[in-house]
């Protein structure tokens, strides 16, 4: 909008002298022209063509400078208010908001660290929606298909082959494929890193845990294992059974149905014994199966679990079970359930010279359709910076037993002795991936996976052969992967 004409010496400001008959003549021949009304001795205006007027003194140069003065002090403040309002409305029009779609984390706990990052980025303002977890990949990719989606958002490591056309990648200046795997856990790298394409930064780390109840441990006289071997051999001392039944389980394996988290256990069997989990078939694979299932065949030695006892993370909760494998948000629900429970959590079982531990984990992204990458981007930096991480993980800590597991290499001191935390950030080097991760909820490629390698497990339950129920597994896998452009035929995850 245009500033209203201020300026006292323009427009209408002067007031145009009047012309009036000259008075009579003097006693001399020379003629005067003076204005209509008389002019003040202080005025600083002469009219032209009088030299010297004899009624009128010669003026002060004081009045003049006052006035000009005045003049310019006030353009000066016009200018100003001026400035502010041009500079007010290229602010306002540089400015951007990002909204930032998350899943497990509240905004009470999210906020501190969102307002920390608006304090030093002026011009970017962050939008936090809690999300569902039900339908949340289809909400995703249907928001982001129809221009509305978030700048950034929340996905499991898995998800990659369904996501890369809706994923930004990572500017090199905000980070290069070597200070990526320089910064994260090498997992990390072989899910999200695709030749010098990244496709998102890990805020965390997730995985299994061996839960084991002290109590149980401490009345059996018994030693956390440390293998599958140390498991085989303490199931005898931890199971108590009346008669036929159990009434305390050693361990809660073998079954599906009542087995949280059931494919992460036998997938994390099969890669420790050497299996390309994209073709699940041969001897390897065979033995994991069997193995995974005699903890529940009654005419086995180490039989201790069956579909007729309670979910296993409620079991656990309840003292009924003194192991089970879970990841680390677990550790809420257990505590929730029986606050006065004892246990703690130890890095998962492993067999002699091959260590294998799981990842299961959540991955921030940009749309890659966003108006405001560059910022989005900046902003996920920022997140999964040292600073941001601690302060999340502090904020989380308030309202519940720990944050999140640090998804960084350079951040292990301080938790890696945690009770609870320590297991899973000593085993992060050694973690690998594979989308038969189980509570993703993505109604794809991890629940399609699953579905078939859960039926095996069910089939060999049910008689059939170990080989037959896997290569009817893998034949459902061929077909899963091909759909995402997987390959079967492909290395198995580094």
């Amino acid at each position: 909008m245009d500033e209203p004409n201020t300026n006292p010496l323009s427009g209408s400001g002067v007031v145009p002298q009047a012309t009036v008959a000259p008075p009579a003549p003097a006693a001399t021949s020379e003629t005067f022209v003076v204005p209509a009304q008389p002019v003040p001795a202080e005025s600083p205006f002469i009219p032209q063509g009088v030299s010297n007027p004899p009624s009128v003194s010669r003026p002060s140069m004081l009045p003049r400078r006052i006035l000009m003065f005045s003049v310019f002090a006030f353009l000066l403040i016009g200018l100003i208010v001026l400035g502010r309002f041009v500079f007010g409305l290229v602010s306002g029009a540089s400015a951007v908001t990002l909204s930032y779609w998350g899943l497990w984390e509240n905004d009470a706990i999210i906020r501190p660290i969102i307002a920390d990052f608006e304090a030093s980025h002026s011009k970017i303002k962050v939008t936090y929606v809690k999300q569902s977890h039900r339908q949340y990949r289809e909400r995703v990719q249907a928001a982001i298909a129809r221009g509305e989606g978030p700048d950034v958002f929340r996905f499991h490591n898995t998800w990659v082959p369904m996501l890369r056309d809706e994923l930004s990648s990572v500017p090199a200046k905000i980070m290069s494929t070597a200070q990526f795997s320089q910064t994260f856990y090498p997992v990390a790298s072989a899910d999200l890193v695709g030749g010098q394409t990244i496709y998102g930064l890990p805020l965390m780390i997730d995985g299994l845990g061996l839960y084991y109840n002290e109590d149980l441990f401490a009345a059996a006289g018994a030693s956390v294992p440390a293998t599958w071997e140390d498991v085989l051999n303490v199931v005898p001392k931890l199971t108590v059974k009346n008669g036929s039944s159990i009434a305390t389980s050693a361990i809660a394996l073998g079954t599906t149905g009542n087995v949280e988290h059931a494919s992460d256990i036998l997938a994390t069997m099969m890669m420790q014994n050497g299996v390309n989990l994209r073709e699940p078939t041969g001897t390897p694979a065979e033995e994991a199966l069997i193995f995974y299932r005699k903890f529940a065949d009654p005419v086995d030695p180490v039989y201790t679990w069956n579909e007729t006892l309670d979910n296993s993370v409620y079991a656990f909760a309840m003292g009924k079970v003194a192991m089970m494998l879970a990841p680390s948000w677990r550790a809420f629900e257990v505590k929730q359930i029986n606050p006065a429970l004892r246990f703690k959590i130890a890095p998962i079982p492993q067999l002699p010279g091959n260590t294998v531990t799981w990842a299961s984990y959540w991955v921030e992204g940009v749309n890659a359709k966003s108006k405001y990458q560059k910022q989005a981007w900046e902003f996920v930096a920022y997140l999964t910076g040292k600073q941001a991480a601690s302060k999340l993980y502090t904020e989380a800590a308030k309202t519940r037993l720990f944050g999140e597991p640090y998804g960084r290499v350079d951040m292990t001191s301080g938790v890696a002795e945690d009770p609870y935390v320590g297991a899973f950030i000593k085993q992060a080097p050694n973690a690998k991936s594979f989308p038969l991760a189980s509570r993703t909820f993505d109604n794809g490629i991890n629940d399609k996976l699953i579905t078939y390698l859960l039926d095996a497990v069910n089939g060999v339950a049910q008689g059939s052969a170990p080989s037959a129920a896997l290569q009817t597994a893998a034949a459902g896998f061929r077909q899963v992967l091909g759909s995402y452009g997987l390959s079967s035929s492909a290395a198995p995850p580094r």
